[in-house]
C-alpha cells in the first residue's frame, strides 16, 4: 500500500480500485482517507458495514449522508439485497451515540417519501432537537396519528414545539399540542398560520393569553379570527397590540371601533407614526407610581404581567429598575438596543421568572415574536448566569 496519504485518498476514492484494496483502507490510520472511502459510491458492502463502526464519527455521518442518499434509487427488485445492506447500516447509524451522525442522517432523509417509516420513528423520537426536528417538521413519512403519539411521549417540551412548526398541521394534532399545556409549544403553534385550531381552543388560548403575553401577538396576527376571539382580544390583549388588530380586514366596523376606542382611551398618541419623547411629567409619575408599588410591597411578579398586559412601558420600565436596582439608563440602554439578552439579564437581576422576562422583550423591547428568546424547557433562563452577568456589565459600561 502506497506510503503516501494523498495517493491513499485518491485509491480510496476511486470508482476502479480493487475490492481488497479498499478493504485494506478501511483501517488506514489518516481519518482524511477513512473519509474519502465513506463517501465512495462504489464500495462493497463490506467496507460500509466496517467503516459503520469507524473510531471517529465524522466518517460514520459521511456514510450515513452517502447511504440515506441511495435509499430512493434503491426500490428495484434487481437491488433488493443492496437495499437491505443499505438499511441495515442505517439502521445502526440511527442508533449511533454520536449526535452528529444521527443529525447527518435525519437532514438527509427528511423530505424522502421513500424513507423507511422505521428510520423516520426513530429519528423523530431522538431525544436531541438538532436530530428530531428536521424530521418532524417535513418528513412526509409522518401521519398526524404518528404526530400525536409523539406528543404524547415526547422525550422534551423541544419535541412538542417542533411539532408545533410543522406545515399544514390538522386540527387534532393542534388539539394535542395544547392538551400538552407547554407554553412555548403553544405560542409556536399560534405563529403556525397553516395549523388548523377548531374555534373553540382558540378561545380558550385567547382567554389564557391574558397571562400569556407571549400568545398575544401571534394571536391578533393569525389568519383566521373568530369573532368571539377576537371580541376578547379586543379587551384584554396589551395596548401596542390595539392598532394590528384594529387594521385587520374581517373585524365588523363596530368591533373595529370597540378597538380604536380603547386606543384612544389608554393610549392617546398611539396612532402617530414617531411619537415624541415622554414629557417630564409623564416620566416622574410612572417613577412615583412605581415607588408606591415597591413602598406597598406590590413589586410582585404577578404585578409585572399585569402591567405588560397594560402595555404600560413606562411604568414597566420604572418598575424594573427599582426591582433590579438599577438606574433608570440602564434600563433605558436594554430598551434602546431592543436587546433581549440585556432585558433577560435585569429580569434574572431583578429576581423575577422567565415568564416576566418574556413579557419584558415584548412590551419594553417591541420585539417581533422571531427574535423573542424563550425560556428553556422547565422556564430555565436561557443563558447561564456569567453571560448574564456580562450582559449587565455590558449597560453599566455603556453608559460610562
Amino acid at each position: 500500500m502506497p506510503v503516501d496519504e494523498a495517493t491513499r485518498v485518491r485509491k480510496s476514492a476511486s470508482k476502479a480500485a480493487d475490492r481488497d484494496v479498499l478493504a485494506i483502507l478501511v483501517a488506514d490510520p489518516a481519518v482524511t482517507v477513512r473519509a474519502t472511502l465513506a463517501l465512495n459510491p462504489v464500495a462493497p458492502p463490506e467496507v460500509d458495514a466496517a467503516l459503520a463502526c469507524d473510531r471517529d464519527e465524522r466518517v460514520r455521518a459521511l456514510l450515513g449522508r452517502k447511504l440515506a442518499a441511495l435509499v430512493p434509487t434503491l426500490n428495484d427488485e434487481a437491488q433488493a439485497v443492496l437495499r437491505q445492506h443499505t438499511l441495515t447500516i442505517l439502521k445502526q447509524l440511527v442508533a449511533d451515540e454520536a449526535e452528529r451522525v444521527r443529525a447527518t442522517i435525519a437532514d438527509v432523509l427528511k423530505s424522502m417519501p421513500e424513507a423507511p417509516r422505521n428510520l423516520i420513528l426513530a429519528l423523530a423520537h431522538d431525544p436531541k432537537i438538532m436530530v428530531c426536528e428536521p424530521v418532524i417538521r417535513f418528513s412526509p413519512v409522518l401521519t398526524s396519528e404518528d404526530l400525536i403519539a409523539l406528543i404524547v411521549a415526547a422525550p422534551t417540551p423541544d419535541t412538542i414545539t417542533a411539532v408545533a412548526r410543522r406545515p399544514a398541521l390538522d386540527a387534532r394534532v393542534s388539539e394535542a399540542i395544547v392538551q400538552a399545556a407547554h407554553s412555548d409549544a403553544i405560542a409556536a403553534l399560534l405563529e403556525n398560520p397553516a395549523a388548523q385550531i377548531i374555534e373553540a381552543t382558540l378561545d380558550a388560548l385567547v382567554a389564557r393569553a391574558a397571562r400569556e403575553v407571549a400568545w398575544q401577538e401571534p394571536l391578533v396576527r393569525r389568519p383566521a379570527l373568530p369573532l368571539a376571539a377576537a371580541r376578547l382580544l379586543a379587551e384584554t390583549v396589551a395596548v401596542h397590540l390595539l392598532e394590528v388588530l384594529s387594521a385587520r380586514s374581517d373585524l365588523p366596523a363596530a368591533l373595529e371601533a370597540q378597538v380604536r376606542d380603547r386606543l384612544r382611551r389608554e393610549r392617546p398618541a398611539v396612532e402617530n407614526a414617531e411619537r415624541p419623547a415622554k414629557p417630564e411629567s409623564e416620566i416622574e409619575a410612572a417613577w412615583k407610581r412605581a415607588c408606591r408599588l415597591r413602598d406597598t410591597g406590590q413589586l410582585t411578579e404577578q404585578t409585572f404581567i399585569d402591567v405588560a398586559r397594560r402595555g404600560d412601558a413606562g411604568l414597566l420600565g420604572a418598575m424594573l429598575a427599582l426591582k433590579a436596582s438599577v438606574a433608570a439608563e440602564v434600563v433605558e440602554r436594554a430598551v434602546a438596543l431592543r436587546s433581549p439578552k440585556g432585558l433577560i439579564a435585569l429580569a434574572w437581576r431583578a429576581g423575577l421568572s422567565m415568564r416576566s422576562a418574556q413579557a419584558l422583550q415584548i412590551v419594553l423591547g417591541r420585539l417581533p415574536p422571531d427574535q423573542i428568546i424563550a425560556a428553556r424547557p422547565g422556564a430555565v433562563f436561557p443563558m447561564s448566569q456569567q453571560e448574564m452577568r456580562w450582559q449587565l456589565e455590558f449597560m453599566f459600561r455603556t453608559g460610562r
